[in-house]
């Protein structure tokens, strides 16, 4: 059995947005647009992001650290960098593993 893995995009949200609450699709698509703009300018701020119930984005800064080119074997230095990670609540857990 293959299970077709698509994408949720930006217009899926805010048609789900449009279907569930009955704003009109333009209405919808800015509530969208506006809820993600907050959530990047929070992160691009350094400040970590917590939807209560799915889940939290979180920055990490990682130091410098050698590295090595698996080719090759020549250590290279990896520049320290900030990473972004995101930690599913117990809740969306607990929902993706029955499926739903």
């Amino acid at each position: 059995m293959t299970v077709d893995v698509g994408t949720l995009t930006r217009a899926d949200l805010s048609d789900r947005v449009h279907g569930e609450i009955g704003l009109s699709r333009a209405d919808a698509s800015r509530i969208v647009e506006q809820l993600l703009a907050d959530m990047c300018g929070s992160l691009s701020r350094g400040e970590n992001v917590k939807i209560s119930g799915f889940g939290s984005f979180v920055l990490r800064d990682k130091a410098e650290r050698i590295g090595r080119n698996p080719k090759t074997g020549v250590e290279v230095p990896i520049a320290p960098r900030r990473v972004l990670t995101f930690r599913a609540s117990q809740i969306t857990r607990e929902r993706i593993a029955r499926g739903g």
